[in-house]
């Protein structure tokens, strides 16, 4: 068979992988944002997921990148890579999910396969996204088309796990059609493939590669709220466990970003919704979404004992994005860290150099400052553990000997700060 893959949604998922499969089949990237398509088509990623050499080569390779459903009416293997946020309540939106499987229906075609790789709690593909694929094409389920499940394997601003060198967990609707999305995804992919067994089993796969990780930190978080009562550097006492060959390393900090802090929110929601209520997942979520909080508070507590009047003070916030060396903003934690200065009076200059500005402002309506030339801050905290935080020089920024160097991501050595998780 020929394959003509159109990949839907072009953000740190959908757009690795279509430069991946690029380089073997005629490729058609498609998003509703017609700004990120035509950066794309200049070769410009703003997620810095790819380069502008990948980004030509891709083109070269005849990739098109489009917002015109009519570009993609010819493919026949469709790869929805959208995002499956949250809402206000912490309950799962399925929204984007469904409004491209709707899009997907009404073009869809005899024997075309439609691949879902958004994280999903087990059985939305197939009781939420299928029944809006057929009321649109007119067709049934496994007669007519098909389905697949991949999990997205992402790891935004990771250059050493890329797309083709993790190992892909695949699935199909049906044991023949899960042979053929095993051997598309086995031919790009280096690291290999797992084929499961069911699209459920390969859903709840990925719900729960990302609830174990939220529960590991809210164990460690939680270790840095008990040691930090006993006058104990958690760092110090990590660094000893770690010695343990089968001591997982976890550190504590903020959880944000679109994966750890959302998918165990899934997970709970279908666990609630056939009657068990997932009392350790909610747990390690109450824990690790009130950190950014418990930051701000110890900050504050170290203003009062160094003399300083908290209503008033300007205090710098050094990043901003959801993790170190990448520009993603997405559920960034660290705005909790702000909000809660700003409540005490607090004046808070925040600058990040890989954020995008217009972005920052748009999300959280913070006026992100360009450079740290001739400012300097009684009270200053290192948020995120970008490489140029590591190498700054932090007496620069310090409001005299006495000023405050709250180190939450342990940048600095013990002696350089006055606290850190």
């Amino acid at each position: 068979m020929s394959y003509k893959i159109c990949i839907i949604g072009l953000g740190y998922v959908g757009l690795p992988l279509a430069h991946a499969f690029s380089k073997k089949y005629e490729t058609i990237g498609i998003d509703i944002n017609q700004t990120r398509v035509d950066e794309l088509n200049n070769a410009y990623d703003k997620t810095l997921e790819l380069n502008e050499t990948q980004l030509k080569e891709a083109i070269n390779n005849c990739i098109k990148f489009t917002t015109n459903i009519d570009d993609i009416k010819k493919c026949n293997v469709y790869i929805i890579t959208v995002p499956t946020p949250i809402d206000k309540n912490k309950r799962p939106n399925l929204t984007p999910l469904l409004k491209s499987s709707e899009t997907i229906g009404k073009i869809l075609k005899k024997s075309d396969i439609v691949i879902y790789e958004s994280t999903v709690y087990p059985g939305v593909t197939e009781d939420e996204c299928v029944p809006v694929l057929e009321k649109f094409s007119n067709m049934k389920f496994n007669r007519d088309f098909f389905c697949g499940y991949s999990p997205e394997r992402i790891n935004p601003g990771d250059k050493e796990h890329t797309v083709t060198n993790i190992v892909k967990v695949i699935s199909g609707s049906t044991p023949k059609i899960g042979k053929k999305i095993d051997a598309l995804y086995s031919s790009i992919i280096t690291a290999g493939t797992h084929l499961a067994p069911t699209i459920r089993v390969a859903e709840a796969s990925k719900i729960i590669e990302n609830s174990q990780r939220d529960i590991n930190i809210a164990f460690v978080n939680e270790l840095a709220l008990i040691f930090n009562k006993l006058g104990i550097d958690t760092n110090d006492v990590l660094e000893a466990a770690f010695t343990k060959w089968n001591f997982l390393p976890y550190k504590p900090g903020l959880v944000g970003g679109h994966c750890i802090g959302v998918d165990p929110y899934y997970l709970a929601h279908k666990a609630q919704e056939v009657g068990y209520n997932p009392e350790i997942i909610l747990a390690g979520r109450r824990l690790n979404d009130n950190m950014g909080i418990y930051v701000a508070n110890q900050v504050v507590k170290l203003m009062i004992k160094n003399g300083y009047k908290v209503d008033g003070s300007k205090v710098l916030v050094l990043g901003i994005t959801f993790k170190e060396n990448c520009p993603d903003i997405r559920n960034s934690k660290v705005i909790d860290i702000i909000q809660e200065l700003q409540e005490f009076g607090c004046q808070v200059d925040v600058h990040d150099p890989w954020a995008n500005k217009e972005e920052v402002k748009r999300e959280y309506g913070i006026n992100l400052i360009k450079n740290l030339t001739h400012k300097q801050y009684g009270t200053s905290i290192i948020a995120v553990a970008h490489d140029e935080f590591k190498s700054l020089d932090i007496n620069r920024i310090k409001n005299g000997k006495d000023a405050i160097i709250y180190d939450l991501k342990s940048v600095l050595n013990s002696n350089e700060v006055n606290g850190r998780l």
